[in-house]
């Protein structure tokens, strides 16, 4: 990959993490000049994969506040969507909604094992989120752990299944079971934030012991 579109994909990954942000906090992150992040930036915008709004500052110029656009989607891991809808849809004709809640079921039991010794030598609630969080970028969702007053917020900047679960409701309704079984009884888990209905990043409410 030329290294001008390995430093572009580079902004988009970050904007798409931590948008929306600046291009001075981009460039400090990614040790890059703000001049060069500007330039990436301005290509992207071209391609119609970020947009920004202006944030009016007590002194000196508005800030560009950057974020990622629908489009971008295409540019992160998208774990062959295309297939994933195609099957889906045939399973349903074969199976009915039914038989779909089975297979659902059956996969979220496989991810629960995996998940679970992935994360079970963790001693502390946000041990577990990291580990996790570690498990799920790995899948392609761009998982974080963020300080919310007296719990965390873990945080999904991409969702690789997004156009198999806008034809399955079930992949998310099991997503939320699941995180709830992995991470243990006595912990609470609210979905705050969810792409599917519109948001830039599905972010769930973690508070326990």
């Amino acid at each position: 990959m030329p290294r001008n579109a390995s430093g572009r994909q580079a902004v988009l990954d970050l904007v798409q993490r931590d948008g929306p942000v600046s291009a001075d906090a981009l460039a400090g992150k990614l040790g890059l000049t703000t001049m060069a992040v500007r330039q990436h930036l301005s290509a992207l915008e071209g391609e119609k994969l970020v947009e920004f709004e202006e944030e009016a500052r007590p002194r000196g110029r508005p800030v560009k506040l950057w974020r990622t656009m629908p489009k971008a989607a295409g540019r992160f891991a998208d774990s062959h969507s295309a297939l994933a809808v195609d099957l889906i849809a045939q399973m349903k004709k074969a199976f009915g909604e039914t038989g779909m809640d089975r297979i659902l079921k059956l996969r979220t039991a496989e991810q629960e094992r995996i998940y679970r010794a992935s994360t079970g030598g963790a001693r502390t609630l946000k041990a577990r989120l990291d580990k996790l969080a570690k498990v799920r970028s790995a899948e392609g969702y761009m998982a974080e752990v963020r300080r919310d007053g007296e719990g965390f917020l873990f945080i999904e900047n991409h969702c690789p299944i997004c156009a198999a679960a806008r034809l399955c409701s079930g992949l998310c309704r099991e997503e939320l079971s699941l995180f709830k079984r992995v991470l243990g009884p006595e912990v609470d888990v609210e979905r705050t934030s969810h792409i599917l209905a519109g948001a830039g990043r599905c972010a769930y409410r973690v508070r326990g012991p």
